[in-house]
């Protein structure tokens, strides 16, 4: 397994500077560094500029990762068919530019839109129904393009249509897809899950990706979350995938407005504070996990 972290964990945007982080990433002890899809919007827009974060990457010996909270005006599920157009163009956009990068996986709540705005309309069986049958034409995009789309299991403040694994292993049964599976996040398992032991040994070979972070979104081992038990169903599934922490610790900024984080959660959160914290999280899953 390889272990892996959220460049937003430093930043208080989601866009940032991967050339920079990667080294450092490297340096704490990880293996793979997952970036935000918004940064192909905003900074890294040429195929030339992925080219060379991927050289980067490589130099370092880093794997990249994507993840992405899809806007209001991406999303798949929509009743709009023209917002639903512009979600399938977005994302036959998207892929192959991760394909430049050799990004293997794309996670998040790919199947709908983020932030969850309680205000709207909210029809669950129909937007499933929507998704399903839209990701099935995505679906072939993804397999051409080799990446595998995560589908993240959402605790009920984030999101509405899945919310425990069980339903996630429904909903991707009904893709059928080799390139649709299960994405977990153990801080939303905290709140969703009965068991998340279970839950991961229920997701079996259709878990592609795994976001590490304590109840409290801080980093693992400061917090209480069972991570001997986690890295025993982890053990018991042979999962080969990464595990990949996504704290969010500071307060402000877009991410701490979306993540809704109203307090730094880490006394005097400076670079430094953060790298040390990052450092002792892998070291400790690394033992814990055993894998």
């Amino acid at each position: 397994m390889k272990y892996g972290i959220y460049t937003p964990y430093w930043t208080h945007e989601w866009t940032s500077d991967y050339e920079y982080y990667i080294p450092k990433v490297k340096k704490l002890g990880f293996d793979v560094m997952e970036i935000s899809c918004a940064a192909l919007l905003q900074k890294y827009t040429t195929d030339d500029q992925l080219r060379e974060l991927k050289k980067v990457a490589d130099d370092n010996g880093i794997i990249l990762t994507a993840g992405y909270g899809p806007t209001k005006e991406q999303n798949l599920c929509s009743e709009d068919p023209d917002i639903v157009k512009k979600a399938m163009e977005f994302f036959q956009w998207l892929l192959p530019k991760l394909q430049i990068m050799d990004i293997k996986i794309l996670g998040g709540g790919l199947y709908s839109y983020w932030p969850l705005d309680p205000t709207l309309k909210m029809d669950r069986e129909a937007e499933i129904d929507r998704a399903i049958k839209n990701l099935r034409i995505l679906s072939k995009t993804a397999e051409d393009c080799d990446v595998t789309l995560g589908m993240e299991v959402l605790n009920r403040y984030e999101g509405y249509m899945l919310n425990t694994c069980a339903q996630a292993k429904e909903f991707i049964d009904a893709v059928g897809s080799s390139h649709v599976k299960i994405m977990l996040d153990t801080f939303h398992m905290s709140i969703e899950e009965d068991n998340m032991a279970a839950a991961i040994r229920l997701a079996g070979k259709d878990l592609c990706h795994l976001h590490l972070g304590e109840q409290n979104r801080r980093v693992p081992g400061k917090g209480w979350l069972p991570w001997v038990e986690i890295g025993q169903a982890l053990r018991d599934i042979n999962y080969q995938g990464a595990a990949v922490m996504e704290p969010f610790v500071m307060k402000g900024g877009t991410i701490g407005s979306e993540i809704k984080v109203w307090r730094d959660l880490v006394e005097d959160p400076t670079e430094e504070k953060l790298d040390k914290d990052a450092k002792g999280a892998v070291e400790f899953v690394r033992h814990v996990f055993g894998i």
